[in-house]
């Protein structure tokens, strides 16, 4: 037995964690733009990256490198280091070697960048905030804010675990993203602090098994980055480790922190959960439910708060699943529009099924009807304010 308590201090929550943000000129009108997460003792670190082809210079160093431990990450937002070729690598080592050298105590520093794609790092910019940077300092809120793009405001949580026992740990971390994010290691951004003393081997199986309902299952606009990062730090501080324990809050932190990003949705007024069941298999209720996230009539209908069933059930019938129109259950919250080829759209349960679409969070139920597979995946409206976002983005 455990039990999970909510507390305040994002990535600073845990024993050893410090972290900051800063103005480094990256972003206008001195807005905060580069951060810091650092451990005062040697952590054991795991990532899961973008599976777009053409990652960004950060991820590939970390490639490089080969890195597994760590007691710093350095991010910066605004500039993406993203199509920049070598150059972009080169750019990250000679930052990371001046941030070593200017700290001692620093060692297999990490870089994690997010913004335009394309454009070279401001290296000389960078270099002299890190001059700035105070390694002692706890601001959690000041880095998840140093992060954000077109992130509306931060994204952060962290949990305290007591054990039956009585023992406790932490765990905390901060996200951005609001933009490219689509189910295929969704820019997102995520970083996870511990003092729990997880093993290693176990940090990337659980990372991996909790990001394909979390933040492989939301979408805003269908857009995987080039940069989609999630890290796990565990400085072990506490030498307190249950697996069972961990596990739950781990997927708490990743679960609250992906629908905090999809509520968040360049323009966002809705967050829905499509509740995809009795697909053939759970792979194809996540195919159905993914798709059903990324269909922009589906998005756009929701934006209009009109509860267009048809859509729904063409982009199932679209998706490539295993599917029946006379086994199909569509449902709005609890209003049910379509039951095994009945049509049941009257002008009532239509009246309904508007009400529930008029709430900030529904879900919209999908039970195909043909076997035991299920999943849920989370998405978003998409309306005006996207497009205006998107169309001067790199002004």
């Amino acid at each position: 037995m455990f039990t999970l308590l909510s507390i305040e201090g994002g990535v600073c929550a845990p024993q050893g964690f410090y972290a900051d943000g800063i103005s480094a000129g990256l972003k206008p009108e001195n807005q905060k733009d580069l951060a810091f997460i650092h451990s005062d003792t040697l952590c054991d670190i795991r990532a899961l990256f973008t599976t777009n082809t053409f990652q960004a210079a950060p991820i590939r160093h970390f490639k490089k490198e080969r890195i597994t431990s760590t007691n710093f990450i350095l991010i910066n937002a605004k500039n993406a280091n993203a199509m920049t070729g070598e150059r972009g690598v080169e750019d990250i080592e000679l930052i990371l070697s001046h941030a070593k050298a200017r700290f001692a105590q620093i060692e297999n520093p990490v870089m994690s960048s997010t913004g335009v794609i394309g454009v070279p790092l401001p290296k000389e910019k960078i270099l002299k905030g890190i001059e700035r940077f105070d390694l002692t300092k706890k601001e959690a809120g000041a880095a998840a804010e140093a992060i954000m793009t077109t992130d509306s405001c931060d994204k952060q949580i962290a949990f305290e675990v007591r054990l039956e026992s009585g023992d406790t740990f932490r765990i905390g971390a901060m996200a951005k993203g609001a933009g490219m994010i689509n189910p295929a290691m969704a820019t997102m951004l995520c970083f996870i602090t511990t003092d729990a003393a997880v093993p290693a081997d176990e940090m990337e199986l659980l990372l991996k098994s909790y990001a394909a309902t979390t933040f492989n299952a939301i979408s805003v606009d269908g857009d995987t980055s080039t940069n989609d990062t999630v890290m796990l730090m565990s400085n072990a501080k506490s030498g307190v480790y249950q697996r069972e324990a961990f596990a739950f809050a781990l997927e708490k932190v990743m679960h609250a922190l992906a629908l905090k990003i999809v509520a968040d949705g360049e323009g966002a007024t809705k967050c829905v959960a499509f509740k995809v069941t009795g697909a053939a298999t759970n792979e194809e209720a996540a195919w159905a439910a993914k798709a059903l996230t990324n269909s922009l009539l589906v998005k756009t209908a929701l934006y209009g708060e009109d509860p267009n069933w048809g859509r729904i059930a063409s982009t199932i019938g679209a998706s490539g699943v295993e599917c029946d129109p006379e086994r199909l259950t569509i449902a709005f919250g609890d209003v049910t529009v379509y039951e095994k080829g009945k049509i049941l759209f009257d002008e009532e349960q239509e009246a309904r099924a508007a009400r529930v679409m008029k709430k900030s969070a529904f879900s919209i139920a999908c039970d195909l009807g043909m076997g035991e597979g299920s999943f849920t995946a989370y998405g978003c409206d998409l309306g005006y304010e996207y497009v205006k976002i998107n169309a001067d983005y790199r002004t």
